[in-house]
């Protein structure tokens, strides 16, 4: 009679599929969707810290705060498109972190996807009007 068989420790992390667990999971987050999300959300943050103290520093080296000088300084397009980038970014940020929100805490499917839902459309919205508000503050409007 023979003991057990000794398993080396690629066979023990074996699963049913024949990969090692670190080969099933690798590329796959927990939902399912790799690192993609993860590697998104850090490069917008980094963005958004650089894009935040642009506008900070900006703010700070105008003359005053009228509306004639923000509309100025807006018309300019070396503040517009780094303005326009924070406002999308703030919102794309926005939107991917409630997103995980949502995964981690609500329990089921349908909820989850209510809630994706919803959120898509508040954040492409707001997101809308503050584009378009800076886009008239840049631009004018017909009085």
């Amino acid at each position: 009679m023979t003991g057990p068989k000794q398993m080396g420790a690629h066979e023990r992390n074996a699963v049913p599929d024949g990969k090692t667990p670190l080969g099933r999971v690798r590329g796959l987050g927990s939902a399912g969707h790799g690192g993609e999300h993860w590697i998104k959300e850090r490069v917008s943050s980094a963005a958004l810290l650089l894009l935040g103290t642009w506008f900070l520093v900006s703010l700070l080296l105008l003359p005053d705060f009228s509306q004639g000088t923000i509309k100025s300084w807006l018309s300019e397009p070396f503040a517009f498109v780094p303005m326009a980038l924070f406002v999308y970014l703030s919102f794309e940020h926005s939107f991917e972190g409630m997103k995980v929100i949502s995964d981690d805490y609500q329990g089921d499917e349908a909820g989850r996807m209510t809630w994706h839902i919803a959120s898509l459309f508040l954040h492409v919205g707001a997101g809308a009007l503050a584009l378009f508000a800076l886009l008239r503050i840049a631009f004018g409007a017909a009085s």
